[in-house]
């Protein structure tokens, strides 16, 4: 069986939405001084809350909405823990995520399907007849085109808005920031729910297109990932896709390579795009990180 080229670059785009939407998230979030180590946890609450809301309303509109506030929920946890009662960001995500897939183990008891809440293809009209790059580009759900107009939003509102300019001060030097008057905790509550809302679409897509049905574990460290990522793209959106696209072009390849049934253990295949991931952070990374990133807020100071 050979592979297609076509359909392996369209699998390629798919493959990487789920990540890229986590990644996004986490680099405003990142952008605002805040390490937030509870990504997986989030994307995992998102999967089980989308999965559900999907299937008991048989839309899968509403299920990615429920996802995203399942999300920004947890979120809206971690936000209260670290920003008010200044509990330690790594300690806390790592909690969260532990918590995140917990739950989502408990609230999907019952919920293992064989039904399909269809995502419909959004073809768009005269691009996706172009040979070979239409198929490839422009014959996408509506989730994978809003991943990319969310990583262009970040992009214009990081660089040219205001409240961007805000929030990347806020996550340089939160205290000079505080002392110009700027509501550091508020930009950041926002921005966390921002990562949230995102982190829950990334998992819901893994849940109601990928897969797509509900099983433990189902983003399978995705939300991991999604932070190297952030830090391999030097907290730039536009490094931003290339990492994400890479993951997924990994990933998409070695489910090409099993179906040609090669003989190459299934394990090394697993394993690859996680390797991929790691050496590239060790050959590219080097940007500098956010100034305040991490550190705890004190008001009172």
């Amino acid at each position: 069986m050979d592979i297609n080229p076509v359909l392996l670059l369209a699998a390629v785009i798919v493959a990487s939405t789920p990540i890229l939407l986590a990644a996004i998230g986490e680099l405003v979030v990142e952008r605002a001084g805040v390490l937030n180590l509870g990504v997986e946890g989030m994307m995992i609450t998102g999967a089980v809350c989308g999965y559900i809301a999907a299937h008991e309303t048989s839309s899968a509109t509403l299920g990615f909405a429920g996802a995203a506030l399942g999300g920004a929920g947890v979120a809206a946890l971690f936000a209260f823990l670290t920003l008010v009662l200044l509990t330690n960001q790594v300690a806390t995500g790592l909690a969260l995520t532990l918590f995140g897939l917990g739950l989502a183990a408990m609230v999907g008891q019952g919920y293992a399907t064989t039904t399909v809440v269809s995502v419909p293809k959004l073809p768009i009209p005269g691009l996706s007849d172009i040979p070979g790059l239409g198929r490839i580009f422009f014959t996408h759900d509506a989730i994978v085109y809003l991943s990319i107009v969310l990583v262009l939003a970040v992009w214009g509102f990081l660089r040219f808005s205001r409240n961007g300019l805000i929030l990347r001060a806020i996550g340089e030097n939160h205290e000079a920031a505080h002392a110009l008057g700027y509501h550091v905790r508020r930009v950041r509550f926002f921005a966390l729910l921002f990562g949230g809302a995102c982190a829950g679409l990334g998992g819901a897509y893994i849940s109601l297109v990928r897969v797509p049905q509900w099983v433990d574990n189902i983003t399978s460290g995705a939300g991991w990932i999604a932070l190297a990522i952030v830090a391999f793209a030097s907290w730039k959106p536009g490094r931003l896709v290339t990492g994400a696209y890479l993951f997924g072009g990994v990933t998409a390849l070695q489910l090409n390579i099993q179906a040609t049934g090669l003989a190459i253990p299934v394990e090394y295949l697993s394993m690859s795009p996680y390797i991929a991931t790691i050496l590239v952070l060790v050959l590219l990374s080097g940007g500098r990180a956010p100034g305040s990133l991490g550190k705890t807020f004190h008001a009172s100071r």
